[in-house]
C-alpha cells in the first residue's frame, strides 16, 4: 500500500462532484464536523458505555468516550506525521500526510456509532437472539451469508453501514464520508463469512460491494473474495479506543468506589519507571481531592500510550503497508507500559464488568432487546395483521419495512433498534409489555 493512494478525499455518493479545491476546512476537517451534527452522534449521550447512565455521579456513556477517543486519536496521528515527514521529506505528496490526524479524528469519533443499546451486551443480545433466541426459526428464509451477519451481529460493521447506506429517502452515499475516513472505520476489513472465533467483522453482505469500491480505491491489499487487509490509520483509531476505554473504565471504577483510592492510584503507577513515579508522587502530594488525583495519572497514562503507539506504529510502518503487521499497537509497546496495561485489563475484567450494577443493566438490556426485536420483526414479517400495522407506526420513515426481501426488512429492524437510546428501547418495552402507556 501507499500514502498518496489511502489518503483519499473522494467522496461516496459524490464521487462525480470530486474536485481539488481548496478551502478553510479539509475534505477530512468536514467529515468530522458532519458526524458532530449528526442525530446518530447526538444519541450516543444516552447510551450506555460500561457502567449504568449516571445519577449523581457522572460516568462515560458512548459520546463521552468518542469524544476523548477522537481526542486521543488525533494526538497519535499527529505525532505518527511528524515522524513520518521525516522519513519521507524527500517525496512530492510528502505534505499529505498531515491530513492522517484529520482522519482518524473523524474515524475515531464514528467508530462507535452503530453500537446498540444497553452497552457492550447489546450487540450480543442481537446475535444471540438469532443463534439460540426465538430468531432461530428465520435461519431457512435468509441464506447463509445473511445468517452469518445476523448471528454474528457487530456493531462496527453496523457503524459502516450507518454511515453509508441509503436510508429510505436519504442521498445516495449515506453520510457521503471520504473514501480514506470510511476505510479507517472498518477495524475488521472482511464479511462475516470470514469471521473469526470471537465472531467480529467489518460489513454486511449488504454493504460488501461498497466496501470493495472503497477499498479498491485507497489501494487495500485483497486477501480473498470480501476480505482485505487493514486501512493503516485503522492501527491508530483501534489503539486510541483502546487506550481511552482501558484507562477511563478503571477512573470511571474509582469515582463509583468499586476501587478505592490506594488501589487505584498503585494500578495506574505500574505504568511508569521508578524515577517517573517520584515526580508523580510530589506532584500528587499537592493535590488533595482523589479524584483530581486519579485524573492527573489517567492524563499521565495516555500521553504515555500515545507515544508508545506512535513508536509501534512507525518501528513497523513496513509490515502495516505490507498487509504483514500481526495484532495491535498496543501488543507492541514496551514491557513495563504492557505490564500496567495488563493488569489494568485484568481488574476491569474481574470486578468492573461484573460489577452488580453492570450485571443487572446487562439482563434488563438483554430481556428488553429481545422482546422488541421479537414484536418488531413479527410486524415486518405479517405487515397485514393489525397488531403489525400499530408497530410498524412505531418506525421512523428512513427504515423500509416494506422491502423486497425478509433479509431487509430484518435490517429495518435492527437499523431501529441499534439506533434507539438506552431510554426509548426501556419505553417502547415498557408500552408493548404493557407495563405503562402514554398520558395525555
Amino acid at each position: 500500500m501507499n500514502w498518496p493512494q489511502l489518503i483519499c478525499d473522494k467522496r461516496l455518493g459524490l464521487e462525480h462532484y470530486h474536485d481539488d479545491k481548496v478551502g478553510v476546512r479539509s475534505d477530512f476537517e468536514r467529515d468530522y464536523d458532519r458526524l458532530v451534527f449528526s442525530s446518530p452522534f447526538r444519541r450516543l449521550q444516552n447510551k450506555t458505555q460500561v457502567f449504568p447512565l449516571p445519577g449523581s455521579i457522572f460516568v462515560h456513556n458512548r459520546l463521552t468516550h468518542s469524544i476523548e477517543v477522537a481526542c486521543v486519536g488525533k494526538s497519535l496521528a499527529r505525532e505518527v506525521a511528524l515522524r513520518l515527514n521525516d522519513k519521507y521529506a524527500g517525496e512530492p505528496w510528502v505534505a499529505r500526510l498531515n491530513d492522517i490526524a484529520e482522519i482518524v479524528a473523524a474515524a475515531c469519533l464514528a467508530h462507535d456509532l452503530g453500537n446498540p443499546p444497553f452497552g457492550h451486551s447489546g450487540e450480543k443480545t442481537i446475535g444471540a437472539y438469532f443463534s439460540e433466541g426465538a430468531g432461530l426459526r428465520l435461519k431457512d428464509q435468509v441464506s447463509p451469508e445473511q445468517w452469518n451477519d445476523l448471528t454474528h451481529f457487530e456493531g462496527n460493521a453496523n457503524s459502516f453501514r450507518t454511515l453509508v447506506h441509503q436510508f429510505k429517502g436519504r442521498r445516495p452515499g449515506g453520510f457521503a464520508m471520504t473514501y480514506s475516513t470510511l476505510a479507517a472505520i472498518v477495524k475488521y476489513p472482511y464479511s462475516s463469512a470470514h469471521a473469526n472465533e470471537h465472531g467480529k467483522f467489518g460489513f454486511f453482505t449488504t454493504e460488501s460491494e461498497i466496501f470493495g469500491r472503497i477499498a479498491r480505491e485507497v489501494g487495500l491489499i485483497r486477501l480473498a473474495d470480501n476480505h482485505y487487509c487493514r486501512h493503516p490509520l485503522v492501527y491508530l483509531v483501534e489503539a486510541a479506543d483502546d487506550i481511552c476505554y482501558q484507562i477511563m473504565d478503571i477512573e470511571d471504577g474509582h469515582k463509583l468506589k468499586i476501587i478505592d483510592t490506594d488501589e487505584t492510584i498503585a494500578l495506574l503507577m505500574a505504568f511508569f519507571e521508578d524515577d517517573r513515579q517520584l515526580h508523580m508522587r510530589q506532584v500528587m502530594a499537592r493535590v488533595a481531592d482523589p479524584n483530581e488525583k486519579i485524573a492527573y495519572l489517567r492524563s499521565c497514562i495516555v500521553g504515555l500510550l500515545v507515544q508508545e503507539c506512535a513508536h509501534a506504529f512507525v518501528n513497523n510502518e513496513d509490515n502495516i503497508m505490507q498487509g504483514e503487521f500481526q495484532g495491535s499497537l498496543i501488543d507492541h509497546i514496551t514491557p513495563r507500559a504492557a505490564h500496567g496495561y495488563r493488569q489494568c485489563s485484568a481488574l476491569a475484567n474481574d470486578r468492573l464488568y461484573r460489577a452488580g450494577y453492570v450485571v443487572d443493566v446487562d439482563l434488563a438490556g438483554s430481556r428488553i432487546i429481545n422482546l422488541l426485536l421479537e414484536k418488531l420483526i413479527e410486524a415486518v414479517q405479517y405487515p397485514d395483521r393489525n397488531y403489525s400495522q400499530l408497530l410498524l407506526n412505531k418506525f421512523p420513515q428512513q427504515y423500509d419495512v416494506h422491502a423486497p426481501t425478509l433479509f431487509e426488512k430484518i435490517q429495518a429492524v435492527l437499523d431501529h433498534v441499534s439506533a434507539m437510546t438506552d431510554i426509548y428501547a426501556l419505553n417502547l418495552y415498557r408500552q408493548l409489555d404493557g407495563i405503562s402507556i402514554p398520558t395525555v
